[in-house]
């Protein structure tokens, strides 16, 4: 016999309560991965009985997840922005904190027809919400890994914007003498010591997305340096970073001549994103 709906999230929950702190919402996930519904079907049909093969399909997703693996892995999605993205191991999984950068980035007073570069595309999610946004944006998306650059542009062609390229290039080695009016990044920004890289998702993230030296702070320096050559004057670079970084961040767009610097909070009330113009 085969469980039903409910008994299927309410076993679930039960298994994976010692695996994850969100036990519940990883088991109703995965159970409408397998079932191929919207979320208000667990509350539509709580009695309806799995069939044999979502039953094995069920169970196997919820023993990967047991054994640590990611729920946007095991699925192959991850919301964004409200987007729908294809995941995989090459890259990091979007998170709702990056939100913040694409959020502060839209509220810029920047030209109708402005041109955007996102260092470190991975998925595409940051460029791809900026695209969704604002049509009449040229957005260029860049990462080192060959195997993101496909994956953001399978985003993008599943999603069907036009307005938005992905590239593949070290930060800026691709992108020579172009001039862009805003540059975001979500680059590398953790400690190699940090104890956070033993646990949860991470560990099935690819380090180099990561980890950075100069305790965590060696990528960030680089591109607060390198994109005063890529802005126009007056640009805007908005970078995320660890929530005891805002500090050093700040110091050094400071230090390397940037104005107007300013560093805002994510939904948990950390700081997360530190933004500058470039007064050329």
């Amino acid at each position: 016999m085969t469980d039903t709906v409910d008994s299927a999230i309410k076993r679930a929950a039960l298994l994976l309560q010692s695996s994850t702190d969100s036990a519940k919402l990883d088991a109703q996930v995965l159970l409408l991965d397998v079932l191929q519904k919207p979320h208000s079907y667990l509350f539509s049909w709580p009695e309806k009985q799995l069939s044999a093969a979502q039953q094995l399909q069920f169970d196997e997703y919820c023993q990967r997840r047991l054994n640590g693996e990611p729920v946007a892995h095991i699925t192959g999605l991850r919301e964004f922005w409200s987007l729908p993205l294809q995941v995989n191991a090459s890259t990091l999984i979007p998170r709702p904190d990056t939100e913040t950068l694409v959020e502060h980035a839209l509220g810029l007073q920047l030209p109708t027809v402005a041109n955007v570069l996102d260092l470190g595309t991975g998925t595409g999610a940051i460029a791809l919400a900026l695209a969704s946004e604002m049509p009449h944006w040229q957005i260029t998306g860049v990462d080192r890994v060959s195997e993101a650059v496909a994956l953001a542009n399978t985003n993008k062609q599943r999603l069907g914007f036009t307005n938005v390229g992905f590239v593949q290039s070290d930060w800026f080695s691709e992108v020579a003498m172009q001039q862009f009016d805003l540059i975001v990044s979500n680059p590398p920004y953790i400690e190699q010591d940090d104890i956070h890289l033993n646990q949860g998702d991470v560990r099935f993230e690819p380090l180099s997305a990561l980890v950075a030296d100069d305790d965590g702070m060696a990528d960030i320096k680089y591109i607060i340096t390198q994109a005063r050559d890529y802005l126009t004057t007056n640009g805007y670079l908005l970078i995320e970073h660890g929530y005891q970084q805002s500090t050093k961040v700040h110091s050094f767009f400071a230090q390397m001549a940037y104005t107007n610097i300013l560093t805002v909070k994510d939904l948990a009330n950390n700081d997360r994103v530190t933004l500058a113009q470039w007064p050329g």
